[in-house]
Formats: C-alpha cells, sequence, structure tokens
C-alpha cells in the first residue's frame, strides 16, 4: 500500500519539501493537478493505484491495471522559458533509468520519452506545460510517468506495442520505490531549471537503444525522414545522418521507429 507519510519518510534527508498525495483511482493524474495549477505552491506529487484514462504521447492511452504498475504524476514550477524546456522529457528518462540502474535493472533509452527493457517499454513520460505566470518567468510543468511493475494477461492483451515488466521492483517496498523515484525527478527537476539540458546529454547518449542504428521519423503516420540516429545534441534534439547530410530532429508530434518496426506496422 501507498502512503503519503511513508513516501515522504523514505526520502533523501535534507531534500526540499514536496506535496505527495495518494488515490486509489482517478482518470489521469496529469489531468488532475493540471485543474489544480493555479493553487499548487510547492512541488506535488499525485500517485493513484488505478488510472482510468492514462495517456501518453500523441493522444495515445496508457493502460495500467491496480498493483501492476507505478502511475503518477509530478507538479514542478520551472523558471525557464517553455523554448528552453524542450529537453526535459529526455532528462526525466535519464533520471528513471539511473534510479532503476540503483535497483539491478538495466534500461536504455528511446528518444524522446521513453525508457526501454530488452528493448520493450517499460516507462513512458508525459510532460504537459501549465500556462506562463504572470508575474514572474516561467510556468509549472507536470511530470507524468507510467512504469510497468508486472504484466499480467488481461493488461498485456491491451498494450499495443511490446512492453517489459520488473518484477524485482514489484517486489519492492512500494513507498521506497516511490521515494528513489520521486527524489531521483526532484534533484532532476531542479539541476534541468538551473542549467537545461546539457549535463543530461552525456549520460543519454549512453543509454541510447537505437545509437547507429537506421531509424524512420514518422510524423502523424507518415515517413517523414531515414537516417542513422547519431545521438542528441545539448537541447534534446535527435541527430539524423541521412546522404543529403546531418539533420536536427526535434520532438515536436513526431515519433521513432526502426526499418523492423516500421515494416511490420505496414504490414500489419
Amino acid at each position: 500500500m501507498l502512503i503519503p507519510e511513508r513516501i515522504t519518510a523514505e526520502r533523501h534527508p535534507g531534500t526540499g519539501p514536496i506535496a505527495v498525495e495518494v488515490v486509489d483511482e482517478t482518470g489521469s493524474t496529469n489531468a488532475d493537478l493540471m485543474q489544480r495549477i493555479d493553487e499548487l505552491h510547492i512541488p506535488t506529487l499525485r500517485v493513484a493505484l488505478a488510472q482510468t484514462a492514462g495517456r501518453g504521447r500523441n493522444g495515445r492511452a496508457w493502460h495500467s491495471e491496480p498493483g501492476a504498475s507505478l502511475t503518477f504524476s509530478l507538479a514542478w514550477p520551472f523558471s525557464r522559458s517553455l523554448q528552453a524546456m524542450a529537453g526535459l522529457p529526455l532528462a526525466v528518462g535519464v533520471a528513471i533509468a539511473d534510479v532503476l540502474g540503483k535497483f539491478g535493472v538495466k534500461v536504455h533509452l528511446k528518444w524522446p520519452n521513453d525508457v526501454m527493457k530488452n528493448g520493450k517499454k517499460l516507462a513512458g513520460v508525459l510532460i504537459e506545460m501549465g500556462p506562463s505566470r504572470e508575474r514572474t518567468p516561467g510556468r509549472w510543468a507536470i511530470i507524468g510517468v507510467g512504469l510497468n511493475l508486472t504484466l499480467p494477461d488481461s493488461l498485456e492483451d491491451r498494450i499495443e506495442q511490446p512492453a517489459a515488466d520488473a518484477p524485482w521492483l514489484a517486489r519492492m517496498d512500494r513507498n521506497s520505490l516511490m521515494a528513489a523515484l520521486l527524489d531521483g525527478l526532484s534533484d532532476a527537476a531542479a539541476l534541468f531549471d538551473r542549467e537545461g539540458f546539457a549535463p543530461f546529454m552525456l549520460r543519454w547518449n549512453e543509454l541510447h537503444l537505437h545509437a547507429g542504428q537506421e531509424v524512420i521519423i514518422i510524423d502523424r503516420g507518415q515517413n517523414l525522414r531515414n537516417g542513422v540516429a547519431a545521438g542528441i545534441d545539448g537541447s534534446g534534439h535527435l541527430l539524423l545522418d541521412t546522404g543529403a547530410g546531418r539533420f536536427t530532429i526535434s520532438a515536436g508530434d513526431v515519433s521513432l521507429r526502426t526499418l523492423n518496426e516500421y515494416e511490420h506496422a505496414v504490414i500489419d
């Protein structure tokens, strides 16, 4: 059972104040926090034991079942401009990967916002930006995370792509796991606000799942560009080497597929 007081007590000493909320069920923790964004005064974590309307990028559904995953959102105030926030999903991916690595779960990162285990999706990140502040620069961001712990048959049947689980994490005390993730994410958010994405670039490239592979960039179902994934730059943009030279791809609504994934999707 997830208990707010236990999560707070399990955090590292000396960390800044973060309000912690746990609900049995909700539609979307991102949506819950976004509705209250004008009322928030300190960073706020909202965890749902079950989500009925969880979302991923581009309007995709994030499927989960009670006890089978961790679904949560962290509202965090940033002083950076909207343009300077582009690399935040990748920084969050690095933070999650490093926390999971401490528990013996080795993962890689798929641009721009997926955490992968053995080539399958273990966790996803959805960042939503609140409105700009009237009196001070910057804005709140809602950092949504869904992490598969187990994959019961009823859940796996509803997921539209190959998914991974982490049984070792499922056997951990959930409060300790959530506290570790919260510490990792809050440290990353604070660093990102101070220095941007640059401090995360090297680590992300070390964890890059498709480094040196030929990939296809898909935009709204259309093949936008083919090339070899050459890593990311200091802003979190994908570097794509093609016959016409190197291109810089921003995340936006685009998706990345390997040639094999794209061919199977077309055939299916």
